[in-house]
């Protein structure tokens, strides 16, 4: 068996060791906005449930390991104290991890991510439509455990207002938990969807993705493509050239001249294989 001290190894490798042997981890799409009234939006695995009455849960911005620095989830909650925590599950999951982008403050992470703002009742922060279920909440208290990159910071909210979709609820009234089709975070890449086990999802990109909001309203519009295609268009860096499109029409002839149906439902097959650049071309194509 291999036996580690913590503090005999790097931050980096110990992490690593966590969230792999640790997992799968519930999910917290978190909505806060700053004191300016800007909303935020990111996702959190260090998160559950720990009472019923008072309903309380909590989550953990933790300080990024590689600098030392702090979310601005974490930064926001400080000075509102309020959130929004928001379930994710399957129909989501791509433009959940779309939001994990690191963003600058002046972007809006709903926006960039293709998710629809709605308001909530009882707190400021917004919910996400899209969400399943929506916890609105009330921060009891924040405790620091640490000052160096890797700490946690424990938010602990009470909530005040739950708002659940009929659809994922049972003739009795309780949610059916096959139709949530709840997904949780495992280490590296991995992810663990309830009902049919691990998947994977490539991590956002360093550099800055174009967002949802940045893709041709014609094909944000789409009756074929889903959210979480839309969430993987959305994670590149950039869009194929004309050069490279033209490429790509001349290797697949038998798509020019599709309908955008057809030619939507081809590049859906491309991102079902996690092919996102050749979805790009096909969807640029004329």
């Amino acid at each position: 068996m291999l036996s580690i001290n913590p503090k005999d190894i790097a931050i980096e490798k110990l992490h690593s060791y966590l969230l792999s042997a640790i997992a799968p981890r519930p999910i917290a799409l978190a909505s806060t906005i700053n004191a300016r009234g800007k909303p935020n939006l990111s996702p959190f695995s260090f998160f559950n449930v720990f009472s019923a009455n008072p309903p309380i849960l909590i989550f953990s911005p933790a300080r990024r390991v590689r600098n030392n620095t702090t979310k601005h989830t974490l930064e926001n909650i400080k000075k509102t104290k309020e959130v929004v925590i928001n379930v994710v599950n399957f129909d989501i999951v791509q433009q959940m991890s779309l939001s994990s982008t690191e963003y600058p403050e002046s972007i809006n992470e709903f926006e960039k991510a293709g998710f629809t703002m709605v308001a909530s009742e009882k707190v400021k922060p917004l919910r996400v439509g899209e969400s399943p279920i929506q916890f609105e909440c009330k921060v009891k208290n924040i405790i620091e455990l640490g000052t160096e990159g890797g700490a946690g910071n424990l938010i602990i909210c009470e909530v005040v207002k739950l708002h659940i979709k009929e659809a994922f609820l049972n003739d009795e009234g309780d949610i059916n938990q096959q139709k949530l089709d709840l997904v949780a975070r495992a280490g590296g890449s991995l992810y663990s969807r309830a009902k049919e086990g691990f998947f994977e999802i490539p991590k956002p990109l360093t550099t800055l993705g174009i967002g949802v909001d940045s893709i041709p309203i014609k094909i944000r519009n789409s009756k074929i493509l889903t959210g979480n295609d839309l969430g993987m268009l959305g994670n590149i860096e950039s869009v194929p050239s004309k050069t490279a499109v033209d490429k790509f029409a001349k290797e697949h002839p038998q798509i020019i001249g599709y309908n955008s149906v057809k030619k939507h439902t081809f590049a859906k097959a491309f991102l079902e294989k996690n092919d996102v650049a050749s979805a790009w071309k096909v969807l640029l194509m004329k």
